[in-house]
């Protein structure tokens, strides 16, 4: 009998440990998603600075991207002025970036430039700036009713958000030798070295760190309009949660007195209160104003201040993040896209750091401002919710919720109207549908082959895709045309993106190889230009993520002239230069088993806005357009393009 209470109690003592290693409080719900042993900023301080290339690698790189783009003639005089510029002006330019760059050590250089891009553009955000992921559903399909879900990804994203701030979040490191790096005992060993070393051990083992500066700025954080220049807003005491239903704004605590999450009975209680208010949508819903053009929002902002609007706006902006509860189901994957991309601009705040979106049938996404952050930080921030709300359910559709009365923790936001403010909203809908309305979004589904095959063949996936894309776009309309793809450069401090131009000399010839001439090449010898392919975009991509792409170089170079009030050299006013950062085919991918979809809309008036998703055995991509182009006949062109490509590497003749 003493034996046996010996084993219950060390049994007892033993779930309690895992309890508090897991960080559960009082009300029996998990206060933090994890408790790494590692503290989540301990690389910050010893992580790489973003190099800054070197000049003459920058201009035969820009050239390089060139030369697909242009005729001999126009490539012959865009020589010439880069080469002007690299031994002149730019020459000089250089030297002062280098210069700044090496007294602001704590930084690097395209962090300035890069947030006023972003903050001085007056473009609506929505389809201009914010992307969107959506989630698959839960795997346990009851688990679908969109009170559930809702209230299981709002305590995931409070536990994410109070695993961050206590420092108890897995740091985000890229390991090339798992078995070595992402160990117990790596971990036990890397926690003592001092945070100014910590990089270089882990580097030791093939193990890099990445940025992780940008992820305070996912919760209560808000961009808010200003003329010329839009200002980032956090305030982190705030402990509310705002949630849109029918264009209403509804704010209730989710974080009590003593900094501890609401019990998950009581979040569902009272979105269950916000599911069941009847109330109509205003006739002059506010949530339109921050789809407005920048400078018109922040008139109208200044508008809502004046009328008595201060408190309710200090709610909003101020929230841990924005929740959107939709009140009809998803159709398809278009119709999925739509609703995570933009949806109805009445039920989002397209200024908030985030929106966790939730339609009737528990289908899930976010729309992201893209300002404060990328693509890393909310991709990481959608696996965790993602593996929480799944696999630690907080509520389940047995769960009652608490009995509280959630009349008075709900507080409905009212927001005072004037004339000027009514017309500025109807002004703002108008707006908004009529873009909507002119945007179109199309989707396949390849399901012929995925970057198993690929890589059996060693073929970079990626570089398949984007070779795809290019041959879709010469057989749609007979060019060769700039192009976009974003990547990476979290592997330095606070490093953001960099350009991969994905159209080069190698995919030009692969292209017209394949699209007008294939009968006059061997299976062998279209096999061998999709090697060259691969190997050369292997070769910028790597480049890129090295911080040694040339567009940021550029960019920062032309963003020091202009800080100088010095007249824009001639290189930058070259029409080659303008066409090349003209971004006709956009393009992003984020794959991971949390992610269903992604998709973001064109970034110029006559492109494509691609997100793509290469999976084990089938490839994904949607692609936005506006009525210069045709989205539909695109992807068609893109899914011929990848039946060609898979059928020669599998040695198979292309079909007419």
């Amino acid at each position: 009998m003493a034996a046996r209470q010996l084993l219950l109690r060390r049994t007892a003592t033993a779930a309690a440990a895992a309890r508090e290693r897991r960080g559960y409080g009082s009300a029996g719900a998990a206060e933090y998603l994890q408790r790494s042993i590692v503290p989540t900023m301990h690389y910050q301080k010893s992580l790489p600075r973003l190099p800054i290339p070197k000049l003459e690698d920058t201009i035969r790189r820009y050239l390089n991207a060139q030369k697909p783009l242009l005729n001999d003639d126009q490539f012959r005089k865009t020589e010439e002025l880069a080469r002007h510029f690299e031994k002149g002006i730019g020459r000089q330019l250089h030297e002062q970036l280098v210069a700044q760059d090496n007294l602001n050590k704590h930084t690097s250089y395209i962090t300035g430039p890069w947030f006023d891009m972003y903050l001085k553009a007056r473009e609506p955000v929505v389809l201009n700036f914010n992307a969107f992921m959506s989630f698959p559903p839960d795997p346990k399909s009851e688990y679908n009713d969109q009170l559930i879900r809702a209230t299981n990804m709002t305590v995931s994203a409070i536990r994410f958000m109070k695993t961050f701030r206590a420092g108890y979040l897995e740091p985000e490191v890229f390991h090339l030798n798992p078995k070595k790096s992402d160990t117990q005992l790596f971990k036990k060993l890397i926690r003592f070295v001092p945070s100014s070393l910590s990089w270089f051990g882990a580097y030791m083992v093939n193990a890099y760190p990445l940025d992780m500066s940008q992820y305070f700025r996912l919760f209560n954080s808000t961009r808010l309009p200003k003329l010329n220049r839009d200002e980032l807003y956090t305030d982190e005491k705030a402990k509310h949660l705002l949630v849109l239903r029918n264009g209403n704004f509804y704010v209730f605590d989710v974080i009590d007195r003593d900094g501890s999450m609401l019990k998950p009975s009581e979040i569902q209680a009272h979105l269950k209160y916000i599911l069941s208010d009847n109330s109509p949508t205003p006739a002059f819903p506010l949530g339109y104003l921050s789809s407005e053009n920048r400078d018109t929002w922040a008139l109208l902002r200044n508008n809502l201040l004046d009328n008595g609007n201060e408190e309710a706006l200090q709610k909003v902006d101020s929230a841990i993040f924005c929740l959107s509860l939709d009140d009809f189901p998803v159709k398809d994957f278009v119709h999925l896209s739509r609703t995570m991309l933009h949806g109805s601009g009445a039920n989002r705040w397209y200024d908030k750091s985030f929106n966790l979106i939730i339609t009737k049938d528990g289908t899930a996404g976010i729309n992201f401002e893209h300002s404060w952050g990328d693509g890393v930080a909310v991709l990481r921030f959608q696996n965790e919710v993602f593996k929480d709300s799944v696999g630690e359910s907080a509520v389940s559709p047995q769960s009652q919720p608490a009995s509280v009365d959630s009349s008075r923790a709900v507080q409905r936001l009212d927001f005072k109207l004037n004339d000027a403010l009514k017309a500025g909203i109807t002004k703002a809908k108008q707006n908004f549908d009529s873009t909507v309305e002119a945007l179109t979004l199309d989707i396949i589904q390849f399901q012929k082959g995925g970057k198993d095959f690929l890589k059996q063949k060693k073929i970079s996936p990626d570089a398949v895709a984007q070779l795809a894309f290019q041959m879709a776009f010469l057989r749609q309309y007979n060019q060769t045309v700039a192009t976009y793809e974003s990547c990476s450069t979290a592997a330095f401090k606070h490093g953001r993106t960099e350009t991969v131009r994905p159209a080069s000399v190698h995919t030009k010839k692969c292209s017209e190889a394949f699209v007008k001439e294939p009968s006059k090449h061997s299976t062998e010898e279209l096999q061998k230009m999709i090697v060259e392919c691969s190997e050369y975009h292997g070769r910028l991509t790597k480049e890129a993520a090295m911080g040694q792409g040339f567009d940021r170089h550029l960019f920062g170079l032309r963003y020091l002239a202009l800080s100088k009030g010095t007249a824009l050299p001639d290189f930058y006013q070259d029409q080659a230069y303008a066409r090349l950062n003209h971004n006709i085919i956009s393009t992003s991918t984020l794959v991971s088993p949390a992610v269903q979809l992604g998709g973001f809309g064109p970034v110029v008036p006559d492109g494509f806005g691609i997100g793509y998703q290469m999976h084990g055995d089938w490839i994904g991509c949607n692609a936005s357009s506006y009525p210069a182009r045709n989205g539909k006949e695109f992807l068609q062109c893109t899914y011929k393009s990848l039946e060609d490509i898979f059928n020669v590497l599998k040695g198979k003749k292309i079909s007419s």
